[in-house]
Formats: C-alpha cells, structure tokens, sequence
C-alpha cells in the first residue's frame, strides 16, 4: 500500500510560478501528475520513471518539469510561467514502473495510487 500526499498549491498570477510535491509512504516506481479543471477530463500532466525517462502533456511542455528526489520519497512539479488554463486539482499518482515507459503513461487507470490533491488556481 502507498500513501500519496501533496503539497504546494495556491492561487498565484498568471505567469507566476509554483512547485507541487507529493510525499510517498512506501515503496514507488512510476510517479506521475495529473490535473482536473471542473467540468473537464482528468488530464496526464507529466510522468517520471527515471532521470531519463520523462514525459509531459503537450500543454505544458517547456513550462513544467518534473522530478523526483528518492532519498526523500518525494516528488516534484516545477511549474513556471502558468496560465489561466493550468487552473485544477492537480493529483499525484503511482503506477508500475513499465507504465512510464509505455503510451498509456498518460491514462488515469493505468495508475494504482493516487493522492487527495491540491488546488492550483491561475488568475489573468
């Protein structure tokens, strides 16, 4: 069993920035982000299964990285330069390490573990 708990959100400005973490309880391979507006689907943000293996949705390509600090069992989503559209829930989940390197890193049910979440609000 993994627990999943983020931290991070808020209401910032657009083209401000903000850092989400998520603290994982137990033992974790393919750690991901995703986010849900209201009345939206839940979107795959970004994925991390390695240093080298990381994927991101087109929408936040060259704003978003996402990394993860494994002494701490932590996971990271830097987020620069927002926009009024990155506003939603934004969710940690975990996953079996070969789901980051396959195409359905992006799909919600693919992922076992998932967090509470934390809001992320954009204003223009």
């Amino acid at each position: 069993q993994v627990q999943l708990v983020e931290s991070g959100g808020g209401s910032v400005e657009a083209g401000g920035s903000l850092r989400l973490s998520c603290v994982a309880s137990g033992y974790t391979d393919c750690m991901g982000w995703f986010r849900q507006a209201p009345g939206k689907e839940r979107e795959g943000v970004a994925t991390f299964g390695s240093t080298v293996n990381t994927r991101y949705a087109d929408s936040v390509k060259g704003r978003f990285t996402i990394s993860k600090d494994t002494a701490k069992n932590t996971l990271y989503l830097q987020m620069n330069s927002l926009k009024p559209e990155d506003t939603a829930m934004y969710y940690c989940a975990s996953a079996d390490w070969y789901t980051c390197f396959s195409a359905s890193w992006s799909n919600g049910g693919s992922y076992k573990y998932w967090g509470q979440g934390t809001q992320v609000t954009v204003s223009s």
